[in-house]
């Protein structure tokens, strides 16, 4: 008796495709019928990646004014001036400090300004206390080159008028005497000058905003000033700064290098830009946390997607299309991934157009060139993207898991009659 035949194994079911152009027809179902919500979280995501994108691209543009405005006035400036002694008691430099540092090797050009027992005012009727913070200093034909000064108005002291009684104003001093042209006549000390020349601000040597400037043949003449300088202000090469610096204290006061004080301006801007730079780090945590704030609600709205839709999953169960069909197919997972998708990708592209137009638009009124670092942009949208799949994936997965007994449900209130699972 030969043994019974097996029984053929039943058919597997058949493979289900879906094309491409099928996928985004039912990834946009959900954003086709429901146009309000699908706004509205979009409208979520495109504010947490405008606000990320517009904190990062202003800041940019900030720093990138401060760095051009560095680069054309030079991070190669140096001061010394002189400091207080082992007493405590104030110190001053000798006279020939400005030509000793001119000698150093990596030295570009010197120059300085000495203070003057004068006082400066708009005329001799002026009130003899009301100083405005004023004062007279000596210096010599190099400074604006030095320092990377610029005139407003006139032209700087030459071999002749600073023989003269003539006067060059920094940018407040001119303020607050109520000069607002050459040609007019400032009373210091005892007499007259003529002003030939107003300063703009001087960015990185700002002490030079407020004093009146005199050629040091007529501040000897007229002061009795002995030629030690206040400030000295020096610029090197830039690969040299580091070496003349840590000369610069010994080359003025060999004897007591400990009491010349020897600073760089531009230092002050750099911790500036570090300043800056920190807040950024702290604006682009707080835009993450809208973006996070974007994609949670991506997620919310692709959950009750899921609710909302579970006629139309146990429809397509019906229809013959099981549970271990659909999650080895990934049929419902892709339709609810490409929602979350397509609608994160529409979020991210909208917010970083709307992210760059406030940054544009920052950048114009303040004069600053536009920087948005691309980094930030292709971040931004890789993020919405990345939190878009994330939040479709739960719903998706759910839907892959419709039990049973939810078609059977279906049949008994008649929305499927005949067709099996």
């Amino acid at each position: 008796m030969s043994a019974a035949a097996p029984s053929p194994a039943p058919p597997r079911p058949p493979r289900s495709r879906l094309l491409g152009r099928d996928l985004l027809r039912l990834g946009t179902v959900g954003l086709r019928t429901r146009p309000a919500r699908a706004v509205l979280s979009a409208s979520g995501i495109a504010i947490g990646i405008a606000a990320m994108i517009a904190v990062v691209g202003i800041s940019a543009s900030s720093q990138a004014k401060l760095n051009a405005r560095l680069a054309a006035l030079g991070t190669n400036l140096l001061t010394a001036q002189a400091g207080k002694s082992v007493f405590g008691q104030d110190t001053k430099l000798p006279p020939d400090t400005i030509a000793k540092i001119g000698l150093l090797d990596g030295v570009e050009s010197a120059s300085g300004v000495g203070d003057l027992d004068a006082g400066v005012y708009r005329s001799h009727f002026s009130d003899k206390d009301a100083t405005g913070g004023i004062t007279a200093r000596a210096t010599d034909l190099h400074l604006p080159g030095t320092v990377g000064a610029r005139l407003a108005a006139g032209a700087w002291l030459n071999h002749a008028t600073a023989n003269l009684p003539t006067v060059v104003l920094g940018s407040k001093a001119a303020e607050r005497l109520g000069v607002a042209s050459t040609g007019s006549q400032v009373w210091i000390g005892d007499r007259y000058f003529t002003v030939v020349g107003i300063l703009e601000a001087v960015p990185l040597a700002p002490d030079l905003d407020t004093p009146a400037l005199l050629g040091t043949p007529i501040a000897r003449s007229q002061f009795g000033y002995d030629g030690s300088p206040t400030v000295v202000y020096e610029r090197s090469a830039d690969a040299a700064v580091e070496s003349v610096r840590s000369r610069l204290g010994r080359t003025v006061n060999p004897q007591a290098p400990e009491e010349v004080t020897v600073s760089r301006p531009s230092d002050a801007l750099a911790a500036k830009n570090a300043a800056d730079e920190a807040f950024t780090g702290l604006l682009v945590g707080l835009g993450s946390v809208a973006l996070l704030v974007g994609g949670i609600g991506v997620a919310n709205t692709m959950i009750i997607s899921v609710l909302e839709r579970r006629r139309e999953i146990g429809l397509r169960r019906a229809l013959g299309a099981t549970r271990s069909h659909i999650r080895r197919q990934f049929l419902i997972r892709r339709q609810f991934l490409a929602e979350a998708l397509l609608l994160s990708a529409f979020g991210g592209l909208l917010g970083s157009l709307l992210g760059v137009a406030v940054t544009a638009g920052f950048a114009f009124i303040k004069g600053w060139p536009l920087t948005v670092p691309p980094v930030a942009l292709v971040i931004a949208v890789g993020a919405t993207l990345l939190i878009g799949a994330v939040a479709g994936l739960y719903p998706a997965i759910r839907a892959a898991h419709t039990p049973d007994s939810r078609l059977e449900r279906m049949r008994g209130k008649g929305v499927v009659t005949s067709l099996g699972a």
